[in-house]
């Protein structure tokens, strides 16, 4: 039974989830529909365009992404901080962004005068648009809303393109997190879609690759900051060199369907992670079967599941089995 989405976000948890969506009748809505030879291939590019686009709205940061034939994939990190930080007309500005506001709160913008009653209908809105702007269902909605009347216009047909809820799980720990995303930016070649994860397609790291050729960082996705240190800047704690050394390695693996080597740099990162070599393997593979809800350490997990009333720990014999050394 599908659960309501505010009994499995918890920003007191992590700020990190990751959110699937697939497109009904899982036929090729976005790639090659392979019996009829019909290519759709440039609808991918809409969802990889409005992907980034939000990430400029909301306050929400991509850490990774996969735009496949019939799903995507999608990694991110609440910063509701930076939510609370904007002033009322920063968070106007944000939304007006995205979607068109109220007469209201355009006038408001504009500084024109508003009555006692018109401010307080302002304030009404700018409370609840801050909310949204860290609300998970509603990127996730902003997201694939346009995309479906856009592909039912071009089909010339109604109904639904995506199926009616998301998955969504609570990544709880620097391993889950991680792990995840290397598991979202290989699934292309694990589909055999690509030979490598530089050709992957619709993917962030094929966009963190292009921009390290470059010695920078893909502004559009949350950046590798390093270690963790003082006045440590919103980012993921590794380098961007070390991470993508370590999907590279994991996919030549995956790819020649046999254990190769995991390089040095590579597994100082496993070791960090405490995450045995063969156990990174499996994840990465099958992060989507082995885990159907929150993902950590059992004692994250105990403390999710204690802030959201709930009574078992779904996924505890797989959390402890593959993310402990």
């Amino acid at each position: 039974m599908a659960r309501p989405r505010q009994t499995i976000v918890s920003l007191e948890d992590t700020p990190y989830y990751h959110c699937c969506s697939r497109v009904v009748r899982k036929a090729f809505l976005c790639g090659i529909d392979n019996s009829t030879g019909e290519n759709f291939e440039h609808r991918r590019e809409w969802v990889d365009s409005r992907i980034l686009e939000l990430a400029t709205i909301f306050a929400i940061d991509i850490c990774a992404y996969a735009v496949m034939s019939n799903h995507l994939h999608v990694v991110i990190k609440v910063d509701a901080d930076k939510a609370k930080k904007w002033s009322d007309k920063e968070v106007l500005i944000q939304w007006h962004k995205g979607f068109k506001g109220t007469l209201l709160t355009h006038k408001f913008l504009k500084e024109e005068d508003l009555n006692q009653f018109e401010l307080q209908t302002v304030n009404e809105c700018i409370t609840e648009y801050r909310k949204r702007l860290i609300d998970i269902s509603w990127f996730m909605r902003s997201l694939s809303e346009p995309i479906a009347r856009m592909a039912n216009k071009e089909d010339k047909c109604t109904g639904r393109f995506w199926e009616g809820r998301f998955k969504s799980q609570a990544l709880l720990d620097e391993a889950a997190v991680l792990a995840c995303m290397a598991y979202v930016d290989l699934n292309p070649v694990r589909a055999k879609m690509a030979a490598t994860p530089e050709t992957s397609d619709y993917t962030s790291i094929q966009r963190r690759i292009n921009s390290a050729m470059k010695g920078e960082q893909p502004p559009e996705l949350l950046p590798f900051v390093g270690n963790e240190r003082l006045n440590m800047p919103n980012g993921l704690m590794f380098s961007v060199k070390d991470y993508i050394v370590l999907v590279e390695d994991t996919g030549r693996i995956i790819r020649d369907d046999k254990r190769g080597a995991i390089s040095s740099s590579s597994q100082d990162i496993l070791n960090r992670l405490n995450i045995p070599a063969e156990n990174w393997l499996k994840i990465t593979t099958e992060f989507g079967a082995l885990f159907k809800g929150a993902v950590g350490a059992l004692p994250a997990l105990t403390e999710y599941c204690e802030h959201l009333e709930r009574k078992r720990r779904q996924g505890a014999a797989n959390c402890q089995r593959w993310l402990c050394a």
